[in-house]
């Protein structure tokens, strides 16, 4: 009771006793950005699915943020509800893709000082490259490299080369930095296993340097365009010594029927790339393309001999598509 020097007692007013914090209840959505950068709420379903479907975490991860666009509202957020059956899907498909090539896959891990370098042939990079690379494609007529395991000599690591072919970047590479057309050469492809050891990107992509240099003479340049939307940073690149140059207008993303299609793609199966004459054409299938904001990509760039400079952010050219 508490005394009242005005009348008489009243009852003492006790707080209620603190009510114990529960499990916080799930966001209903998330956002690409959160799903780019794996944060809980994006990684906690991603580990869930890896358990679930037995696949490689960092493979399905790529896939999903390919897929998630598709999805995601102008605002770029993606329905809880939506992000499970993305991953579940992607991963049934990922599943059948890692049983399709498994003797081709590593499980065995080595130091990088064990692994060796050498020229992949196509017919094993082909394979790699049109399952488990995010594209589900090889580039054709490209050149291949890899670190392989010593006792197997499965590649662990490995990357295809071939002329670069993106005008555009061709054209601003000769206006600022005086590289001639047709003297750059595309990292177009690469993929890592989830037994590789750190570091083996950049040592690889070192080794391809010094055989690009040898063997074609009139090459000057090394370029690779890195997307920032399926969570690549482009370290790797960077740990070797590559550059930012300039970056490039992000595109929407194609999908066919739900699953992601390149523009080379679609020209190759159908003969052009316009999504509203394609539905026109093939009124039984969906042609989609993502609504959202996409990141633009980073264009870095390696020279094969000497130095490759640094373009500070304000000197980057920014090229439309």
């Amino acid at each position: 009771m508490v005394i009242s020097a005005a009348g008489p007692a009243v009852p003492a007013v006790v707080p209620p006793p603190p009510v114990p914090a529960g499990p916080a209840s799930p966001v209903d959505r998330l956002s690409l950005d959160d799903c780019r950068r794996h944060a809980p709420g994006f990684a906690d379903l991603l580990a869930d699915a890896v358990r679930r479907h037995d696949v490689s975490g960092r493979a399905l991860g790529v896939r999903a943020l390919l897929h998630l666009p598709r999805l995601a509202r102008w605002d770029g957020t993606v329905g809880r509800p939506q992000v499970i059956a993305e991953l579940n899907r992607n991963a049934g498909r990922l599943q059948r893709d890692q049983r399709d090539i498994s003797k081709l896959i590593p499980k065995d891990k080595y130091l990088l000082s064990d692994l060796r370098f050498v020229r992949l042939r196509n017919a094993e990079a082909d394979q790699v490259f049109s399952r488990l690379h995010y594209l589900r494609s090889a580039r054709p007529g490209s050149l291949n490299f890899a670190l392989i395991d010593p006792v197997s000599s499965l590649p662990v690591t490995l990357c295809s080369l071939s002329p670069l072919e993106w005008t555009r970047v061709g054209r601003q590479l000769e206006t600022q930095f005086a590289v001639p057309q047709g003297a750059t050469w595309d990292v177009s492809r690469v993929y890592s296993f989830d037994v590789a050891p750190a570091n083996a990107i950049s040592y690889l992509l070192a080794r391809v340097r010094q055989v690009i240099r040898t063997e074609i003479p009139g090459a000057q340049l090394l370029t690779t365009a890195v997307d920032p939307n399926l969570g690549f940073t482009g370290a790797s690149y960077r740990a070797a010594n590559w550059q930012q140059w300039m970056s490039i207008e992000a595109r929407p993303y194609l999908y066919i029927d739900g699953v992601y299609v390149s523009p080379r793609q679609l020209r190759a199966r159908f003969g052009g790339a316009n999504l509203a004459e394609l539905s026109r054409a093939y009124p039984d299938g969906k042609f989609e393309r993502s609504r959202a904001r996409l990141l633009d990509s980073m264009i870095f760039c390696c020279r094969l001999r000497g130095e490759t400079i640094a373009v500070e952010p304000a000197e980057r050219r920014r090229l439309r598509r």
